[in-house]
């Protein structure tokens, strides 16, 4: 056969196509091939990983994931223990105590759709409660919500009768307890207050919160995904585990004196600022009463007593939470005021123990009306009628300013601020109570003469009512620094155990020699000088007589007065602060 050229070319064209067909067929195989790899790849990487998440689940969640069914399957309600009873030094008088009271709880799930109105209308009727609101919670989707907490048992009783009369189920009775304080208002800024969930808000109840609260119970059910019942295998009950008792250092029968004779001599003296009293026992460091006017009743803390209370309810809230945190505050240890010159005492103190002079040397120091100190006059406070010649036991019975201006200045200030460190009144005293206050003093580099003749006759500085009652203390126990505390000792409620919180006696201050000179110039001062007033017949008492302006130029003043007794082995050390005290009898610390 004879091909021409037409023929040729479309023979190549035949078979050019021929091996495409072949190579794609080919080519197909191996794409169809490395596909299958893959997908097999695929696969077993997938296992792998499922594998490795499987064993994830199931070895390494399985706590989690019992905890998140257990969670889910199960209704908790819990409740609050007996918070620790809070007694007086004698363990005679209950300062606070809780008694069992009960809440009410309703699971919405459980209640049958046509017995929610009845019961939001019972519940809202016999607890006083807004009907819609309480509509509002026995309709919600959830498995509980609380109505009423801390309610009288007699209400509770009722309605637990109209729950059995009705055949009502979802509303649920619990144990609760309640906080009373049988003596209303007494030591309200010690003892303090507890909020609704039965926490410890202020002073000892929020200091020993740890030992009072105890741990809660609980009352848990199995429950479904919606919260209704899922068997009829009833609810477990887990006791809670009371909170401990407390006994203070507070004798409820001084506390009750103090807080009468302090409210009256705020309201006799007009003291705007009111006041506070303090009761130490210099030797252990006890705080035997510490008083502030105006307090609060604990049973009502939210509410003012007395004049406050005057258009209580057309007061604004910020104005209402002013009078609050301020009749709240124990301005005994939290406000710092200036002690003025029963500060003279640390000076007195100080010059005694440096053998800078004696008590009795008549004549060494002379009162001319005042003194010049780096070019500045500063007068006595009889500028008008000079003291004239004086021994350092009639300066103080004289309460005179160049006497002591001198002394400090003789001192030093280097060794004048040791001595304020050894007495406690660069630092807080360490009392177990929330919310101490600092002293208030100029850096020791920045004193020069003149801040130093003033720090040394009580003035231009503050300190907190418990800081210079600690100071004093140290004179009374004979040198040494005593911390002070509320807190006697701590009861353990499961076992009876007593932990008692023993007292703390720090450094020595100054000598006992010193110690017993200046308790001796103290009675002096109660004897026949500023301190007359003071005397009670049959009883050997010292003291010391202080005036100080509330701030500079205020034109209000403090007045104050610290005493001890007996003289011979001190067994009280008291300080009284009156603030701002506007009556007739003016602001001498010397008239009462």
């Amino acid at each position: 056969m004879i091909l021409n050229m037409s023929n040729l070319k479309k023979l190549k064209r035949q078979l050019k196509k021929k091996e495409k067909i072949k190579i794609i067929k080919k080519t197909g195989e191996i794409t169809r091939k490395k596909k299958l790899r893959l997908l097999m790849g695929s696969f077993f990487i997938c296992m792998v990983f499922l594998s490795v998440r499987l064993f994830w689940i199931q070895f390494h969640m399985r706590d989690f994931l019992q905890n998140m069914a257990y969670n889910q399957q199960t209704l908790e309600r819990a409740f609050n223990p007996k918070r620790g009873t809070i007694y007086d030094a004698t363990a005679e008088h209950v300062l606070a105590i809780s008694a069992s009271v009960e809440s009410i709880t309703v699971n919405p799930v459980n209640i049958k759709k046509e017995d929610k109105e009845k019961v939001a209308k019972k519940l809202s009727e016999l607890f006083e409660l807004d009907y819609e609101k309480t509509l509002k919670k026995v309709t919600k989707k959830s498995s509980i919500e609380t109505i009423v907490k801390k309610v009288d048992k007699n209400k509770s009783k009722e309605l637990f009768a109209w729950l059995k009369e009705n055949n009502i189920i979802g509303v649920n009775i619990d144990v609760d307890t309640k906080r009373y304080y049988p003596y209303n208002n007494l030591a309200s800024q010690i003892i303090g207050f507890c909020g609704s969930d039965n926490q410890g808000l202020m002073g000892i109840e929020s200091k020993y919160d740890n030992d009072l609260k105890g741990s809660p119970g609980s009352i848990v059910k199995m429950t479904d995904a919606k919260g209704g019942n899922l068997d009829d295998k009833g609810e477990d009950y887990i006791d809670a585990i009371d909170g401990n008792d407390i006994v203070l250092t507070i004798d409820a029968t001084i506390q009750g004196i103090v807080e009468k004779y302090l409210e009256e001599a705020c309201i006799d003296n007009v003291c705007t600022d009111g006041g506070n009293i303090i009761i130490m026992n210099p030797k252990n460091g006890d705080i035997l009463a510490m008083a502030g006017y105006p307090n609060y009743n604990l049973n009502d803390p939210y509410k003012p007593i007395g004049e406050l209370s005057n258009n209580w309810d057309e007061l604004s809230k910020e104005e209402k939470t002013r009078i609050q945190q301020n009749m709240w505050r124990n301005k005994a240890i939290s406000d710092a005021y200036e002690p003025g010159s029963t500060f003279k005492l640390i000076t007195a103190s100080a010059a005694l123990e440096e053998g800078i002079t004696k008590t009795d040397n008549s004549g060494e120091f002379n009162c001319g009306g005042g003194i010049t100190i780096a070019g500045v006059r500063i007068k006595c406070w009889r500028y008008y009628r000079p003291h004239g010649a004086e021994s350092l036991r009639e300066a103080l019975m004289n309460s005179c300013n160049p006497v002591f201006i001198g002394l400090g200045q003789k001192i030093g200030v280097s060794k004048y601020y040791s001595y304020l460190q050894k007495f406690g009144l660069l630092r807080k005293t360490g009392i177990d109570l929330q919310g101490e206050g600092s002293s208030i003093f100029l850096a020791q580099e920045k004193v020069g003469p003149v801040e130093l003749a003033t720090i040394s006759f009580g003035q231009r500085f503050e300190v907190t009512p418990i800081q210079m009652i600690t100071a004093v203390s140290s004179i009374a126990s004979g040198g040494n620094y005593v911390v002070p505390r509320v807190v006697k000792s701590v009861v353990n409620s499961q076992t009876g155990e007593v932990k008692n919180v023993e007292p703390q006696i720090k450094e020595r201050v100054i000598s006992e020699e010193t110690a017993k000179n200046v308790l001796s110039m103290m009675q002096s001062v109660v004897d026949e000088g500023t301190g007359k007033n003071a005397r009670v017949l049959g009883y050997s008492i010292g003291g010391k007589t202080g005036t100080s302006e509330d701030g500079v130029n205020t034109g209000k003043y403090v007045t104050s007065f610290v005493g001890v007794t007996p003289i011979s082995d001190p067994q009280l050390v008291i300080l009284i602060t009156l603030y701002n005290p506007t009556g007739e009898g003016g602001h001498q610390g010397g008239v009462g």
